[in-house]
């Protein structure tokens, strides 16, 4: 079994108690906040018989790593997820829903909080899985997990090791690579996202690596009406992932 983690923050707390309640192996909360917002949560954690356990600021702060823990963290036991990619899009497969994957692919995306908002549209949106090399991306870690509220326990996130191959073997299993680039003659808007879609998006400002680009079967563009001349990636998530969600509908 693997070890406990740690989760922190209202959402990504509540989010845990509410999918998988008898993971959660303690909550620790500060006993000096007593807004609605602490009462509604408390109440919550005792209904799905969660163990309560009063903490200090400090204590709390230790435990997150973080001070943005709103007064709340939790140790929890890791949900069992697909191990590897092949395996998710086999399940996927196998699943006989008939669902298109639909995944979002980050190069260089090494702030955590715009993986966490990241996971977070992906979650919104449906996407199967989020992918990211190792060398050019964060991993998951606590700030992530509260960003994302949630979403980290839920949307598969793997690193691996060799972007370019992976989006290769993805081209392989007829899953269409679409890059987006600010010079890109065709906008979203012009694409077909119904079929099996891996949408890659880079860092803000240095974009996709050349040889990412490169293997993409496609290349498109957002639409930019004002003066600035791109977007948070995890802002371009959302944009992507729900023009494919509403084609989908």
């Amino acid at each position: 079994m693997s070890s406990p983690k740690v989760l922190f923050g209202f959402h990504a707390v509540g989010v845990r108690l509410k999918t998988a309640p008898k993971s959660v192996l303690e909550i620790y909360y500060e006993p000096t906040r007593r807004d609605a917002r602490m009462r509604q949560f408390l109440d919550r954690a005792r209904e799905a018989g969660a163990r309560l356990v009063e903490a200090d600021g400090a204590r709390l702060s230790k435990l997150a790593g973080s001070h943005g823990h709103q007064g709340v963290a939790a140790r929890v036991e890791t949900l069992p997820q697909a191990h590897s990619l092949d395996e998710l899009l086999e399940q996927l497969e196998a699943s006989g829903t008939g669902e298109p994957p639909l995944l979002l692919v980050l190069d260089g995306v090494t702030d955590p909080h715009n993986l966490g908002a990241c996971l977070r549209v992906a979650d919104g949106a449906g996407a199967h899985a989020v992918i990211a090399p190792k060398d050019h991306a964060v991993g998951i870690n606590a700030t992530v997990a509260k960003v994302a509220s949630g979403a980290a326990e839920t949307v598969p996130y793997f690193m691996v090791t060799n972007l370019a191959r992976t989006l290769g073997e993805l081209k392989e299993r007829s899953i269409w690579c679409i890059g987006t680039s600010d010079d890109a003659p065709k906008t979203l808007y012009q694409v077909d996202l119904k079929g099996p879609v891996a949408l890659v998006l880079g860092a803000e400002g240095d974009g996709m690596r050349q040889l990412t680009r490169k293997t993409c079967d496609e290349l498109i563009s957002i639409p930019m009406r004002g003066a600035v001349e791109s977007l948070n990636v995890s802002v371009a998530s959302g944009v992507c992932l729900y023009e494919a969600a509403r084609q989908r509908l």
